[in-house]
């Protein structure tokens, strides 16, 4: 069987570290800081989320920003509740295996799976004592992440970023193994040992000729899924839509949308979709992964482009609207658990 080499991945940047893509900004946004003079003024970005949703931010609070009919089926699991109390909420709340499981606060895929019965979640719980949330599995078979951002004081927002994500899939020949298909993928290779994980002994199954397998159902990178350059779907229709939901989301201004739909049209209607989840100021524009649409360098150029649209809500929020900036040392504080607990997390995954 071909070894899998991480080698490939130092020259294809979309797989970089993500202190890749902000390192070459901090100078940037030290000036942005001293133009606001504050150096937390993206605190005021976003009034309804914590610190404007610095990856602190408990994403069950956050989900229940939305408007009822746009989100899943949501229930939070604190530390401390039984399995029995467990299956009781998620009776309540009309929740059905599957489903997908989650840290309340967490990104970049942490720890998010997709649970099919109840012994796999009581095994998940175990494991896992944080608070966690668990979602409906949303059957829409499509999903993107839309990035939309509005000045206060200005009723029309704008759209910057679709990114259109596509599951990783392998194709079956009739001859070999789901496991030696991965190794043979240009991109599956890459999260041999998360397919080891999700799918166990079916790795040695050998899929039919012209069979398309999907490898994983989680719309995030760092679980396989691709991302592709969607901003040629941008346009007034859908930023209408978007305009109307953002109404509803009081103190929300600015970050991605991840979402689940049917197709793109009855989406720019504003209907037939889920959103998974609602993202502040650490968000970011994902359709830069797009390796084949987009450069290393554009990529950095987009992100600054952004810092600059967080400054100037933040700097109308503050002036116009009175929305106080965080204290350094609470945000500073918070940084800390923050770092503290995804280490925690990090130790339990690998142990």
């Amino acid at each position: 069987m071909k070894k899998v080499s991480n080698f490939k991945k130092i020259f294809q940047w979309e797989y970089w570290p993500s202190y890749m893509f902000y390192v070459p900004i901090i100078p940037y946004a030290v000036y942005l800081a001293l133009k606001s003079r504050n150096f937390v003024f993206f605190s005021a970005t976003n009034p309804a989320i914590k610190h404007s949703g610095n990856g602190a931010e408990s994403k069950y609070k956050t989900i229940q920003l939305i408007p009822e009919e746009f989100r899943p089926k949501t229930i939070l699991v604190k530390k401390k509740h039984t399995f029995k109390e467990t299956l009781k909420q998620l009776e309540e709340a009309g929740i059905n295996f599957p489903l997908i499981a989650k840290p309340d606060i967490g990104f970049r895929g942490l720890l998010v799976k997709k649970i099919d019965t109840p012994e796999v979640l009581k095994t998940y719980l175990k494991q896992y004592k944080i608070p966690i949330i668990i979602q409906e599995f949303v059957a829409h078979p499509n999903e993107c992440g839309i990035f939309y951002y509005r000045i206060p004081g200005e009723k029309k927002g704008q759209i910057s970023s679709i990114t259109i994500k596509k599951y990783l899939t392998v194709l079956g020949n009739g001859k070999n193994t789901l496991e030696e298909l991965i190794v043979n993928d240009e991109r599956a290779q890459f999260y041999l040992e998360l397919m080891r994980e999700i799918h166990g002994e079916d790795l040695k199954i050998i899929p039919k000729k012209e069979e398309s397998v999907l490898l994983n159902v989680i719309g995030n990178h760092a679980k396989g899924t691709q991302f592709f350059d969607g901003n040629h779907l941008i346009d007034e229709k859908l930023i209408a839509s978007f305009d109307s939901l953002n109404e509803q989301i009081n103190g929300w201004y600015y970050g991605r949308l991840d979402i689940k739909y049917d197709n793109f049209e009855d989406l720019k209607k504003g209907k037939n979709f889920k959103i998974l989840e609602i993202n502040g100021i650490i968000a970011e524009p994902t359709h830069i992964y797009d390796a084949t649409n987009q450069s290393y360098l554009n990529s950095l150029k987009t992100i600054t482009e952004h810092w600059k649209v967080i400054q100037q809500i933040a700097t109308k929020n503050h002036e116009n609207h009175g929305i106080p900036y965080a204290k350094a040392s609470n945000f500073i504080k918070d940084i800390k658990e923050l770092l503290a607990y995804t280490k925690k997390i990090k130790e339990l995954t690998n142990s």
